[in-house]
């Protein structure tokens, strides 16, 4: 739990351990894990081509499978992951080693869904939450050129205020177009104004999408304490971060529009010297922009339907 780790599977005897903390327990009678006292799926020990075929027969019927094994070098990994594509089922690996969690995810580039980690030692527990974060999705973000920067009336703006300490040079991608997301800086500098608040990022107004740690998007509106956003640097790294509180307020709002490659998309925000975006290189003011300067952003083809990719064209202006 200390490594930040919230699902716990424990040997049906050992229940005891649930007065620690509140954790997901997911319970181990023989080679059945249940939940609730509800069966959520199965240990299947591959030792052979019989064992493998055991398991994709599992998958077909829809039932979630932890594959073990003594030597994995002689397991086909990728056969076990094309049998899963496709199914309900999920597919997961017993892995005892960061390096070996680390090869279950990345074999044939989809991996498992997950894995199931005994480690051998205690310090690997350390060793395969640094992996994670290390290894979170890269985004490939760009620059837009500046079209329009225009004073608008007053608007409800939120806060994402965090329980993280953000790093200058991260924020979160905002925008009016699920196409189109604008890096909106943390407030992690001092100004002769106000006083860093380094786990806020001053977002937007209500309306505006927010991409998150899955992919999806959101309406800042919809963000509450205890959810995750996405943290963005930029360079493209990204991390988790968990909501502490969201607050909204009516405050004088700025239009930012960008143009890139002849299209044009725009965020707002809220109209103050402490808000900040990237561009030149560096953070900058948004008192400070100029139409013709570059603003970080990131794109994406396609449109959102309930906050999910789908691949058609849909205009948001």
């Amino acid at each position: 739990m200390e490594n930040g780790f919230d699902t716990i599977v424990l040997d049906k005897k050992d229940s005891s351990f649930t007065k620690l903390g509140r954790f997901r327990a997911i319970a181990l009678s023989g080679s059945t894990l249940t939940e609730n006292g509800k069966p959520v799926g199965r240990i299947v020990e591959i030792a052979n081509k019989e064992d493998e075929l055991k398991a994709k027969k599992l998958a077909e019927k829809g039932e979630n499978v932890v594959i073990s094994a003594k030597d994995w070098k002689i397991i086909p990994l990728e056969n076990l992951i094309v049998h899963f594509q496709g199914a309900s089922a999920k597919l997961f690996m017993l892995a005892r080693t960061a390096e070996e969690a680390r090869l279950f995810f990345e074999t044939m580039e989809h991996g498992s869904d997950g894995v199931v980690f005994a480690p051998t030692r205690i310090d690997e527990l350390a060793a395969l939450r640094k992996m994670m974060e290390a290894n979170s999705p890269k985004l490939g973000l760009r620059e837009g050129e500046i079209v329009t920067l225009r004073q608008l009336g007053l608007g409800d703006r939120v806060c994402i205020d965090t329980c993280s300490v953000l790093r200058i040079g991260e924020g979160m991608l905002i925008g009016n177009q699920s196409s189109c997301m604008f890096l909106i800086h943390s407030e992690t500098i001092e100004s002769e104004y106000a006083a860093s608040r380094p786990f806020r990022v001053n977002a937007g107004p209500v309306h505006a999408y927010i991409l998150m740690p899955d992919g999806t998007t959101r309406y800042l509106s919809e963000l509450r304490g205890g959810e995750e956003v996405l943290v963005v640097d930029s360079e493209g790294h990204t991390r988790r971060a968990i909501v502490g509180r969201t607050k909204v307020e009516r405050r004088p709002l700025l239009l930012i529009e960008a143009e890139v490659d002849g299209n044009r998309y725009s965020t707002i925000v809220q109209n103050a010297e402490t808000i900040r975006v990237y561009s030149k290189g560096k953070v900058v003011s948004v008192s400070k922009l100029k139409t013709g300067d570059p603003i970080l952003l990131r794109l994406e083809k396609g449109g959102r339907h309930f906050g999910m990719y789908v691949d058609e064209t849909i205009q948001e202006r």
